[in-house]
Formats: C-alpha cells, sequence, structure tokens
C-alpha cells in the first residue's frame, strides 16, 4: 500500500508566499514603548525578581526610563524573593512550618501590593522610588 504525502518542504513553496521582511533593529524605543516596558517591569513584581531582570538586560541601553523603572523594581523584589523562596521550602519542616508558610504569604502579599503601585504611579509616567529598599541588586553589581 502505497500513502503520499502533501508536505511541502521550503524549496517547493513558491517564492511569493516566503517570508520577505528584515530582523527588527534593536534601537531605541520611543517615549510611550518605554514607559509602558518600565510599568511591566513593577507589574512583575508579582511574579518575583524574574520579570524585571529580564527586562533590565533585554533593555539596557535601549529605553533610559525602563531600564532605571526595571533596576528600582529588582532592587526591591530581590530581596522579598529570596525570603519568600526559603519560607517556602521552610514551611515543610513539620510543626513549624505554618509558621514559615504564612512568613511566605505575606512577603508575597506586600511584594505584590507595592509592585502593583508602583505600576501604576510609573504607568502615569513618574519615576518610582520604594520606601523599603535595600539595593541588594546594585550592592551585588558594585562587588563584582
Amino acid at each position: 500500500m502505497k500513502t503520499s504525502t502533501s508536505l511541502k518542504t521550503t524549496s517547493q513553496v513558491p517564492a511569493e508566499s516566503q517570508f520577505n521582511g528584515t530582523a527588527a533593529a534593536a534601537g531605541k524605543l520611543s517615549v510611550a514603548e518605554d514607559r509602558n516596558i518600565a510599568t511591566l517591569a513593577h507589574f512583575g513584581g508579582v511574579l518575583g525578581c524574574i520579570p524585571s531582570a529580564v527586562i533590565y538586560y533585554l533593555y539596557k541601553g535601549r529605553a533610559p526610563f525602563a531600564q532605571q523603572e526595571a533596576r528600582e523594581a529588582l532592587n526591591f523584589t530581590l530581596l522579598p524573593t529570596i525570603i519568600a523562596l526559603a519560607s517556602f521550602f521552610l514551611s515543610s519542616l513539620p510543626g513549624i512550618g505554618w509558621i514559615f508558610g504564612l512568613v511566605a504569604a505575606l512577603v508575597w502579599v506586600i511584594l505584590a501590593s507595592m509592585s502593583l503601585y508602583a505600576g501604576i504611579r510609573v504607568n502615569r509616567g513618574n519615576p518610582y522610588q520604594y520606601p523599603l529598599n535595600t539595593r541588594l541588586f546594585d550592592v551585588i553589581r558594585v562587588r563584582r
């Protein structure tokens, strides 16, 4: 029994249907895009320090406001993320684990609420500084 397939390879696809675009240039962002990325850096604090770290390194040098705000968000979210993760793992201890579970939940609630507040402020175009910022990322960066 002979079966035939109708799948086409790229050499069989007509030239007009192939992608003829160019690669996007890594240029400067507009003011609105810069502000939106900065807002996302703060809103990402709900998920911990990873979103602001990714935004900081992706837009470093391309979006000054986003870079500044992502660094601020990363400085704020780094220590609470470490505390929340450590508390989460320690919550599996028998007997006293529930205390660490409460600590992890409390840290996340504070982190999420402050990140959302900062994101709203930054979306209006105003730079934001967290009141209780340890600047841990800056300390680590300087020591390198």
